[in-house]
């Protein structure tokens, strides 16, 4: 067995795990799992994880903080892999991100997609977007509320460097998964009633990926149960 003396092993046999596990949930609700993309969350891990997931084979990589995503882009400017931005997004913050993420989860107003779209360069790519959705009663989350979410996509739609893709929420605490993913997914046919082929259901993490699955997400955003315990932040 790797010890930790054998960190890269240790990490293999961790991501084999884990992808074991998403293979069986969506073999048991009949879905194939190469329609699923496993994006491995790295917050607080440094950027030499980043290259050893990379190495074994990992091509979708999320973080939630601003300055991580920009540092760890900064020290890996030529690996293979696609960027998540995953976190909440302030609109200063905009620029950095849209220059180091290749995907951001969390457009949850339109000033947050007016200052996506503002910070595109004349050879920017476009940027991938899913409309973060608020999946409690408390409007101080991040997310926007489920009525509204038809009126953001509608905007979003116009933003010229911008392509919504689908929809992002987190479960709950005091909701079984389960049903929280399902109301996620009716909330997705109001953006694919805007924009057709906006497909994407970025849902489920390392304790509720299998109830995620069962409900249509596309995207499953995995942390420590692959990447191992968070260092210690000084």
């Amino acid at each position: 067995m790797p010890t930790s003396a054998d960190p890269v092993a240790a990490l293999r046999d961790r991501l084999t795990a884990v992808d074991g596990r998403i293979a069986d949930a969506a073999r048991a609700v009949g879905r194939a799992s190469s329609d699923l993309t496993r994006i491995v969350v790295t917050k607080f891990h440094p950027a030499a994880l980043v290259r050893d997931l990379a190495s074994l084979g990992v091509e979708d990589v999320g973080e939630n903080r601003q300055q991580e995503l920009t540092a760890k882009h900064g020290e890996l400017p030529d690996l293979a892999v696609t960027w998540h931005y995953i976190g909440q997004l302030q609109t200063k913050k905009a620029r950095a991100v849209r220059s180091a993420a290749s995907v951001v989860h969390s457009v949850d107003r339109q000033r947050v997609a007016d200052a996506l779209d503002a910070a595109a360069g004349p050879d920017s790519p476009v940027l991938e977007v899913l409309l973060q959705v608020n999946m409690t009663e408390d409007p101080g989350r991040g997310g926007v509320a489920p009525a509204d979410i038809r009126a953001l996509a509608e905007h979003t739609a116009t933003c010229a460097t911008l392509r919504v893709r689908g929809v992002m929420a987190v479960a709950p605490l005091d909701e079984a998964p389960a049903s929280a993913f399902e109301r996620l997914a009716r909330y997705s046919e109001r953006v694919r009633a805007v924009v057709p082929d906006a497909s994407w259901i970025s849902a489920g993490m390392t304790g509720d990926f299998a109830e995620a699955i069962a409900a249509g997400a596309t995207h499953l955003r995995i942390g420590s149960a692959i990447t191992g315990p968070r260092p210690e932040r000084g």
